[in-house]
This record gives structure tokens, C-alpha cells and sequence, in this order.
């Protein structure tokens, strides 16, 4: 998934995602170089994150 797709399932900007993502656990995979490279999440693992943040 990428960082809109992401940000879209989440409710969150953009922005946010690249922020907070790492922090809240969120492993990007960086594609390519510079200004211009592009940042994957697995679904497997957003899904898992977004699984570990229920309120029992």
C-alpha cells in the first residue's frame, strides 16, 4: 500500500503518515531515491498494527 492508501484507511493525512508511522510502529519500505522516492507499507502490516490497537 502506499502512503495515501494508507492514510485513507486510517482517517489520518498524508503527512501524519509519514510522520507518526515509524513511531507507532509502521514499517515503511522506501523505493527509489531523493525527493522523488516512494514509501510501501505491507497491508499485512498495517493490518496487524491496526489489530494490536483494539480496546478490549
Amino acid at each position: 500500500m502506499d502512503t495515501y492508501e494508507v492514510a485513507v484507511m486510517l482517517n489520518m493525512s498524508t503527512s501524519w503518515v509519514y510522520r507518526e508511522a515509524s513511531k507507532v510502529g509502521l514499517k515503511g519500505y522506501k523505493l527509489g531515491r531523493g525527493r522523488n522516492a516512494k514509501v510501501l507499507y505491507k497491508r499485512a502490516e498495517v493490518f496487524k498494527w491496526l489489530e494490536q490497537q483494539k480496546i478490549h
